[in-house]
């Protein structure tokens, strides 16, 4: 008789997690950041890149590890990050002096049985974007360049596809609060207020996580505002050429 099938897929099931990649960049400075001893003297900045889940949420159940992909010219270039503890990132920090795009790999534990996802990253160790916003970093004194990102999981096997969705102990995965021994939480921490398994971004934003759900609700507005002043330019650009048609068509009678 042949063994049972476990890597039997959902069909017709999406599953989304999202989590942020990127890098943070800092200025050497003797009092706020000193260079550490053994330095190269030509360094400029430390910096650290990383994949993490939002609003550091747990990503290591569908996470096994990271590879980084540094510049040729930085000692050990591919780094193998693997087995952090549940809720922090998967980082790699270095010193250097100039910017490059850095390679990361991210691969999924084996219950997934799925090839890993190839994402690739600039890092910036100086302000950059408008006025306002190059100014935000130097008054700071950091350099942020981050992206969201969400994983989609199309049709997982139903091993996986268990360990996505089904909820764990809070005592025995290391978690803080909630109502005593056999609490239960999403695995990634993505709890409603009325306790739903959710894989939503949080509702506000605070210091050091800025994506959430307020945020999307401000890009939006100014998507908005972006798309009327286009519309009326659209309107505006009309009406000067059917002005211009007119023109002519009157040269032309007379």
């Amino acid at each position: 008789m042949a063994p049972p099938n476990t890597n039997k897929r959902c069909k017709g099931v999406q599953i989304f997690r999202p989590f942020v990649f990127g890098s943070t960049a800092r200025l050497f400075d003797p009092v706020t950041n000193p260079k550490p001893a053994g330095t190269p003297d030509d360094h400029t900045h430390s910096w650290t890149v990383f994949v993490k889940g939002v609003d550091d949420v747990d990503i290591t159940y569908w996470c096994k590890k990271v590879t980084f992909k540094l510049h040729d010219s930085i000692p050990n270039p591919t780094r193998i990050i693997e087995n952090v503890q549940p809720g922090t990132p998967f980082q790699v920090s270095e010193t250097g002096w100039g910017e490059f795009e850095i390679v990361i790999k991210i691969y999924y534990v084996p219950e997934a049985s799925e090839k890993p996802q190839t994402l690739y990253h600039h890092l910036r160790l100086h302000p950059y974007g408008t006025d306002a916003e190059k100014e935000e970093m130097r008054t700071k004194g950091e350099v942020i360049s981050w992206s969201y990102e969400e994983q989609l999981f199309n049709e997982p096997n139903e091993q996986f596809f268990d360990l996505l969705t089904s909820p764990v102990d809070r005592k025995a995965a290391g978690g803080k609060g909630g109502k005593g021994k056999g609490t239960k939480l999403m695995r990634g921490g993505m709890v409603g207020s009325t306790g739903e398994r959710t894989a939503l971004i949080p509702v506000g934003s605070r210091p050091g996580q800025p994506y959430s759900r307020e945020t999307e609700k401000k890009e939006m507005r100014r998507m908005g505002e972006a798309k009327a002043k286009v519309d009326e330019m659209v309107k505006e650009a009309q009406r000067q050429y059917m002005d211009a048609e007119r023109e002519l068509a009157a040269l032309r009678q007379g």
